[in-house]
């Protein structure tokens, strides 16, 4: 199987200066562009729709999940979907956000046997349910969460993040995107300030 992927990355010279600055804004932050901004700046409209919907999502303040249990639902339901991209990329985030370098390994292997909360665990039931068979969400699933504090906007939350990444999941596995190598080692061990989110 052909690993190179199919599209190619844009050049940021070439990229519209909104979607530039943006790129460059990520740059300073992290030390890097992740290759997910580079592939969809190819289609302008797209890109900023996509991150858009990605930043109501994943960067808001309200409600009960913390950015972790935001990184975490997402780690997990790609692991489930497959989707090396999103699950390099995100657990690394993971790692950062929940301060624990093993825990993104263990959430995409079996968020069973991790060393995550009662809560995050009910969290990542309801996730993988809306990954996978989102037809039999039923009136159980939510009085299951609602025993762990989440309230009816979190459990949207938790499905809509779901969602949303399983479009961008599909997205980056047909085209093969890859993983930036600075993914594979953010998280696992302190190495300097950037990485304290």
């Amino acid at each position: 199987m052909d690993k190179t992927p199919r599209y190619p990355l844009a050049e940021l010279k070439d990229v519209p200066e909104d979607i530039r600055a943006a790129c460059l804004a990520v740059q300073e932050k992290a030390g890097f562009v992740p290759n997910v901004f580079l592939y969809l700046a190819r289609r302008p409209a797209e890109w900023r729709a996509f991150f858009a919907y990605h930043d109501a999502l994943m960067v808001k303040e309200s409600g009960s999940l913390t950015k972790g249990d935001r990184e975490m639902i997402v780690t997990a339901t790609s692991a489930a979907n497959d989707c090396l991209y999103c699950v390099v990329a995100h657990g690394a985030l993971l790692r950062i956000y929940e301060k624990k370098p093993q825990v993104a390994d263990e959430v995409a292997v079996n968020y069973r046997k991790a060393d995550i909360t009662p809560r995050q665990r009910a969290m990542l039931d309801f996730a993988l349910k809306v990954c996978l068979r989102s037809a039999e969400v039923e009136e159980a699933d939510y009085t299951a969460l609602h025993a762990h504090g989440f309230d009816d906007e979190d459990i949207w939350d938790i499905a809509s993040i779901t969602a949303f990444f399983g479009m961008s999941n599909r997205l980056a596995s047909f085209a093969s995107m890859k993983p930036n190598a600075e993914f594979f080692l953010m998280g696992r061990t302190p190495r300097d300030k950037k990485e304290k989110a």
